[in-house]
């Protein structure tokens, strides 16, 4: 049987699925959670999910209580986590400095590849040539 591929998801698509303000885009953010959810090709970062609860409680114009928040945590938690180490922090670096992007996306970019992405699906980076081997698609585009 051939493996999955895996589908790393960035904070922006987390936020808008559950965010009741971003209209087009929490359709579209749900369907593909959805999706990712059926297949089972999500996976996400710590850093992900930290930025998905301070979006949720702090950063939306309609906050969700913490409670709320932790219980989508939860969930979210049962799909493969990528956690950073120093030297995960040194790539980032330099995924920073050869690909001129800042050291928050390089820092995903390098957990999409420690996750072993092919894919990252996000709206803070924009499309183009794969960088360091992973393939960025804006599904709001």
């Amino acid at each position: 049987m051939a493996a999955v591929e895996r589908i790393f998801v960035d904070t922006s698509v987390l936020a808008h699925a559950h965010d009741l303000d971003s209209g087009l885009k929490r359709a579209i953010a749900e369907q593909v959670l959805k999706q990712l959810w059926q297949d089972e090709t999500g996976v996400l970062s710590t850093q992900v999910l930290q930025e998905f609860y301070a979006a949720l409680t702090a950063g939306i114009a309609s906050p969700v209580p913490r409670r709320a928040a932790r219980d989508l945590i939860q969930a979210y938690s049962v799909w493969p986590v990528t956690s950073l180490d120093a030297a995960d922090l040194l790539a980032a670096s330099e995924i920073e400095e050869r690909h001129r992007v800042s050291f928050r996306d390089a820092l995903i970019l390098t957990a999409a590849r420690k996750s072993g992405a092919m894919l990252l699906l996000s709206d803070a980076l924009q499309p183009h040539r794969p960088i360091a081997g992973i393939e960025i698609q804006n599904p709001f585009a």
